[in-house]
């Protein structure tokens, strides 16, 4: 039997780039999700998954990886189980961050980014990046826990001027 108010369970973000043209360094872009506790919703993320780790639980897992943005449709891809986070996480904010190489790229260097979030067959957001195209991450989407224990959606497109790691630190901050 199922609640009237189920919140939201499992999600797929899904990343999508053009490669870069022959000859040139690829465009490494990556998907980073950052896990947060109810008594500290704000405070240092308890863990970061990316295309170097995963969740401890197995919750939140980055299924492909790309670093060229070669292939049909989305390039990258995590799924989100969210029902299945243990109850003390309350937050979880899910960015995207460009991989630094000698030239400097911003999302507006890279052709045709999208980023989508898909609840089931339900698109909960699409976007290009094109708000933050100055920027070398942002925070796309804030998933958060109430009092029921149901999980919300908000997208987020913030930008950061950061590379990956500092990007992790400061991705969780008040949006």
């Amino acid at each position: 039997m199922s609640s009237v108010r189920k919140g939201i369970e499992k999600v797929e973000v899904g990343l999508k780039w053009d490669p870069s043209p022959l000859g040139s360094p690829s465009h490494d872009l990556d998907i980073i999700a950052a896990t947060y506790t109810a008594d500290a919703p704000y405070d240092s993320p308890v863990y970061l998954v990316h295309f170097d780790s995963r969740a401890p639980d197995g919750t939140i897992t980055l299924n492909r990886d790309s670093q060229t943005g070669q292939g049909f449709g989305f390039d990258e891809v995590m799924t989100l189980e969210l029902d299945r986070l243990a109850a003390t996480y309350a937050r979880v904010v899910v960015g995207v961050a460009i991989q630094p190489q000698e030239e400097r790229k911003v999302f507006g260097d890279i052709p045709n980014t999208s980023v989508r979030i898909r609840h089931g067959y339900t698109d909960l957001a699409v976007s290009d990046l094109s708000g933050v195209s100055g920027y070398t991450a942002a925070t796309v989407a804030e998933f958060t826990r109430d009092e029921s224990g149901a999980w919300a959606f908000r997208e987020v497109i913030r930008g950061f001027d950061a590379d990956p790691t500092s990007f992790a630190a400061l991705m969780g901050a008040a949006l």
